[in-house]
């Protein structure tokens, strides 16, 4: 069965050796050599080693996003150069092969007008099919007007924003995960929790914020099976009813996408296809920091329909990124 991936993360080279990833690798409490840090090692190779993994592991296409840190991490200035250099980077690798890679362009989200700017350049120039956006910026969500103008330029491009995990703000690191022994405090700020409640919260900001009132025809991707929304949903409408227009599961119908990343077992998976089903899901691994041959024995080997699986596999990634059936068109 053909495999599109759409969360499957490169670095600059020049990042390699950055305070932020330094820092990273610091408060996580892993090293270089340890297995997180030889994971790490393969974002920034576009080559031979990234489609020997894929040939391994059976995954057709990759999309193509940058990974931590985000342009957006940097001053304005600094940060529109570093994302036209990474966009560059992965439009090099998609012309090298177009049958395996897409990708997403990342954005310096700091300089909003700028980014939109970026967004455009790197869909009408490029041929990138969306952006990927680090979740809050500088402790601004996306419900914040300032930022809108990346989302007017994406319902203009008919294109979507994938929505990824980043550190929560300062403030809500502080009060929730200071004071944890060892490395605790990071992983739980990070992966283990807090990534994800965080861009579900964003999400969630989006719909009472009236971003999607404001832009109705825009698409936006989740990652990690929903980020938890799906969990929540219904509670989560009925409590919020009287804030909105119309009722939360519609303003997921029309607007949001979800993707498989980086988690493999099947409970969320099943309640992502209860609550949203199979035509709004797509298959993503999560590459380097999650294992190709894992999600892929994750995806085939799911209690799913035929049908179901290969809408999840490829179909909807095709339809929505508008991916050519066995080609990078």
């Amino acid at each position: 069965m053909r495999l599109i991936a759409l969360e499957e993360h490169y670095r600059l080279p020049s990042l390699e050796s950055s305070e932020a990833v330094l820092a990273f690798q610091r408060d996580a409490g892993f090293s270089s050599d340890s297995p997180m840090g030889r994971r790490m090692a393969k974002l920034s190779e576009l080559g031979e080693q990234r489609l020997d993994d894929m040939d391994a592991a059976g995954i057709d296409m990759q999309v193509l996003s940058h990974s931590h840190p985000t342009p957006a991490e940097f001053p304005p200035d600094e940060g529109v150069e570093l994302a036209r250099a990474a966009n560059d980077l992965a439009a090099r690798a998609v012309a090298a092969h177009p049958d395996r890679f897409v990708a997403f362009a990342t954005l310096p989200m700091s300089a909003p007008q700028a980014a939109a700017d970026e967004l455009e350049r790197s869909v009408s120039e490029l041929g990138f099919r969306g952006a990927l956006v680090n979740g809050h910026t500088d402790g601004r969500f996306f419900d914040d007007r300032s930022l809108w103008p990346v989302l007017e330029r994406a319902q203009r491009l008919d294109v979507p924003i994938y929505l990824h995990p980043v550190e929560p703000p300062e403030a809500v690191r502080r009060a929730y995960y200071e004071g944890l022994p060892g490395p605790a405090g990071k992983m739980l700020s990070a992966a283990g929790w807090g990534w994800h409640v965080d861009t579900g919260m964003h999400v969630l900001r989006m719909v009472l914020g009236g971003v999607f009132d404001e832009f109705p025809r825009l698409q936006l991707i989740v990652g990690h099976m929903g980020e938890a929304l799906p969990f929540m949903l219904a509670r989560s409408s009925q409590i919020l009813r009287p804030a909105l227009d119309k009722p939360l599961e519609q303003y997921v119908e029309e607007h949001l996408h979800f993707t498989t990343s980086g988690m493999f077992t099947y409970p969320p998976f099943l309640c992502l296809l209860l609550v949203v089903g199979a035509d709004r899901v797509m298959f993503a691994v999560d590459y380097p920091y999650s294992d190709n041959e894992e999600g892929r024995a994750f995806m085939l080997g799911a209690p799913i329909s035929e049908a179901d699986k290969e809408k999840i596999a490829y179909g909807n990634a095709e339809r929505l990124l508008r991916i050519g059936a066995h080609a990078g068109g």
